[in-house]
C-alpha cells in the first residue's frame, strides 16, 4: 500500500443503478448508501477528487472544544498491510467549526456526521451545546480520547464515566448519536451496551489498533509520539470479529470499521453485523475508493441474491449449522 496521492484522479461520477437497494437506517437516520469516511480520514477537500454527494454520510474530523495542534512529527508511517498515525487529533475548536459551516463540510451535499471529542465530561457537553442546530445529520461521541478526569485512560474503558458523558450528549443533540469504541476493551459487547442503555442511536466499532514501528538504524520509534494507531487492511478480521461481538450485543445498529477497501469488505462487515460501514486508510491511496465502492454495490447485492443491502445484515451463518450448508 503506498500513503501517497496517487489515486487515478477523479471517481466514476455515473450514478449507481438501483439506488434506492442501498438504503440503511441508523437509528433516525436514513443514509441512500451505507457507505461514509471514517473520523480523521476524509476533509473537504477531498471533494475536489471524489464525487462526495454520491456517499450515505460524511464523518467530520473530530471536533474539541477549543484548539489543539495535534502530536509532534513524524505522525503517519507505513507498516505491512497498512499504516500506524499518531496525529493526536488536532482541533480548530467548535467556535471556528461552526463559524466555517461545520468546517467546510456543509456544502457537500450529503448528511454530515459531526464527531466530538473531549478530554472531560463537561468538554463533550459543551461541544455538543455549541453545536446547537447546524444543520448536521448526526454526532459521533468519539470516547477513545484520553479521559483526564479518570487519569488518562481511554474514556470506554470506564464504562460508567462512557455513559455520563454519551448521556449528556444525548440530550443536549435533536439529531442522532453515534458512539465510536476503542478496539482495546475489555468488553466490546459490554461496551455497545452501555452505549445503547445511555441512549445511543448506534455505535462504530472501531478505532484504530493500538501499535508501533521502530527505526532499528537510528533506534528510535518510527512516529513522533512513539506509539500509534494502526489500520488498514491488517486489522480487517479483528474489526470484523468485534463488529460481530457488538451486533450480538444489542438492539442498535452498528457501524463496521476497519480495513474496508472494496464492494466485498463491505458487504463481510454487514453479514457480521454492521448497518453501515466507515472507510479511512484505503482513501490514502486512493481518494476515489469510497464512490468505487458504491458504484460496485448494486451488481454486488445482486449476485448475493438479495432484494437490498440491508438484507446481508447479521446473516452470518453459526458454525454449529454449518454442516448442512457443506452438504450441499
Amino acid at each position: 500500500m503506498q500513503i501517497t496521492e496517487a489515486g487515478s484522479g477523479r471517481a466514476p461520477t455515473k450514478p449507481a443503478s438501483r439506488r434506492g437497494v442501498l438504503a440503511v437506517e441508523l437509528g433516525d437516520l436514513e443514509l441512500a448508501n451505507p457507505v461514509m469516511p471514517a473520523s480523521g480520514c476524509f476533509g473537504p477537500d477531498l471533494a475536489a477528487l471524489t464525487p462526495v454527494d454520491t456517499l450515505g454520510a460524511v464523518v467530520t474530523k473530530t471536533v474539541f472544544a477549543e484548539t489543539r495542534p495535534g502530536n509532534r512529527t513524524h505522525r503517519l508511517t507505513e507498516v505491512p498491510g497498512g499504516m500506524l498515525n499518531s496525529v493526536g487529533i488536532p482541533s480548530g475548536g467548535i467556535a471556528e467549526f461552526r463559524r466555517t459551516g461545520l468546517g467546510g463540510y456543509a456544502g457537500l451535499g450529503t448528511p454530515v456526521v459531526v464527531s466530538i471529542g473531549g478530554l472531560s465530561a463537561r468538554e463533550y457537553w459543551r461541544v455538543a451545546d455549541e453545536l446547537g442546530e447546524c444543520g448536521h445529520s448526526a454526532i459521533e461521541v468519539n470516547v477513545s480520547c484520553p479521559n483526564l478526569e479518570h487519569g488518562g485512560a481511554t474514556l470506554d474503558t470506564d464504562l460508567r464515566a462512557m455513559c455520563e458523558v454519551v448521556s449528556g450528549v444525548v440530550v443536549r443533540s435533536a439529531a442522532p448519536v453515534l458512539v465510536k469504541l476503542s478496539p482495546q476493551l475489555h468488553s466490546i459487547a459490554a461496551a455497545a451496551r452501555a452505549a445503547e442503555d445511555a441512549g445511543a442511536a448506534a455505535v462504530t466499532v472501531c478505532n484504530s489498533f493500538p501499535g508501533m514501528a521502530v527505526n532499528v538504524e537510528r533506534r528510535e520509534s518510527a512516529l513522533g509520539n512513539d506509539t500509534g494507531g494502526l489500520s488498514g487492511p491488517a486489522v480487517k478480521p479483528l474489526a470484523l470479529r468485534l463488529v460481530r461481538s457488538a451486533a450480538q450485543a444489542v438492539d442498535i445498529p452498528v457501524v463496521g470499521c476497519g480495513g474496508i477497501g472494496s464492494a466485498t469488505d463491505v458487504a463481510e462487515f454487514l453479514v457480521a453485523g454492521a448497518s453501515a460501514v466507515q472507510v479511512g486508510t484505503a482513501t490514502f491511496a486512493q481518494p476515489g475508493v469510497m464512490a468505487r465502492i458504491v458504484e460496485e454495490l448494486p451488481a454486488l447485492t445482486e449476485r448475493l441474491g438479495v432484494d437490498r443491502i440491508a438484507d446481508l445484515v447479521g446473516t452470518l451463518t453459526p458454525s454449529d449449522r454449518r454442516i448442512g450448508n457443506e452438504q450441499r
